[in-house]
């Protein structure tokens, strides 16, 4: 079973200025709907307000909400924040937020929007107005709900919003595997940067990921998982310089989810970036990713009970 968190609003118009395209949150479900797949599907609340000044500066979410967002932050963000994108980004913050919860009781969500990882503090950039990682990883620990929290990022760009608005915590890993020539220019500091070179395949991130994706789970011992899962390092992606195939993708998204599962982790991931033409086909990436993640999960599952089993029948016993 894949519990997706959607909303009505994760599809805002497209703006007047800008070349940022909204198609694909809408077409990710549909492609998701008609796979015959077990999938339940769950709408978010919207972000509250204080929660989002807890790591965004309190003045740049007043712009926000205010739809008063300059011109100058707006041309760094990619497109005008309208009044529409003010109600889609409360949505698709709150989507990562639920998605968290889901998690802790199925073992994995997924958010079928945000993991907009570029936002910093005092401006959005890079398509990404408030950073949800960053949110929903400050909210989680505020109240309770973890003490240390390892955020995973594959998107083909590095999550520097995030490394940045972390920087200062102990309870908060960042972990970037991104395309090292690509956006941004300048780069953050993330706890761990992987910067993989232009053309790398599947094999070649796969063996980056298994380096150091376990190595960091067991020195840092978070006991929550956040995982940006952007398809942009795809060989077809329009703004990707890696190559990975449909396959290296399923087997990156398995990787992940199963190195959390294996180890009674929670994990929730956000949809990140993924660019093309052909929007259908950018949503059929992201739905194949979140299909393969909640099968891995399923498996791990799947292992443990019979395992559970097997000790309650045994003869010792």
């Amino acid at each position: 079973m894949l519990h997706v968190v959607h909303h009505a609003d994760y599809m805002a118009p497209r703006p007047e200025r800008g070349t940022f395209k909204f198609d694909k949150y809408q077409l990710v479900v549909v492609v998701l709907r008609e796979s015959g797949a077990a999938i339940t599907e769950h709408a978010p609340d919207p972000m509250p307000r204080e929660w989002l000044e807890a790591v965004h500066d309190p003045a740049y979410v007043a712009q926000v909400f205010d739809v008063q967002v300059p011109r100058e932050k707006e041309r760094r963000i990619g497109f005008p924040v309208t009044a529409r994108i003010r109600d889609r980004v409360r949505h698709t913050n709150g989507g990562t937020w639920l998605a968290a919860q889901l998690a802790f009781e199925h073992g994995y969500a997924a958010n079928s929007a945000a993991g907009s990882h570029h936002a910093l503090s005092h401006t959005g950039a890079g398509y990404c107005v408030f950073n949800d990682l960053a949110v929903a990883s400050n909210r989680l620990i505020a109240q309770g709900d973890a003490r240390r929290i390892l955020i995973v990022d594959c998107d083909v760009h590095q999550g520097d919003g995030t490394a940045s608005l972390t920087a200062a915590r102990d309870d908060v890993f960042t972990l970037s595997l991104h395309a090292e020539k690509n956006f941004p220019v300048r780069k953050a500091r993330s706890n761990r940067d992987v910067a993989l070179p232009d053309g790398l395949d599947d094999d070649g991130f796969m063996e980056a990921l298994d380096r150091h994706l376990p190595d960091v789970i067991d020195q840092f011992e978070p006991d929550f998982v956040f995982y940006q899962a952007g398809v942009d390092p795809h060989v077809d992606d329009k703004l990707g310089r890696l190559a990975l195939t449909d396959e290296g993708l399923e087997s990156r998204d398995r990787f992940v989810v199963s190195q959390a599962r294996q180890r009674g982790l929670p994990i929730a991931s956000a949809l990140g970036g993924g660019y093309g033409d052909d929007q259908r086909e950018v949503a059929a990436r992201h739905a194949r990713s979140m299909l393969a993640m909640a099968d891995a999960n399923a498996e791990v599952c799947a292992i443990a009970t019979r395992r559970d089993d097997a000790l309650e029948y045994s003869p010792e016993r």
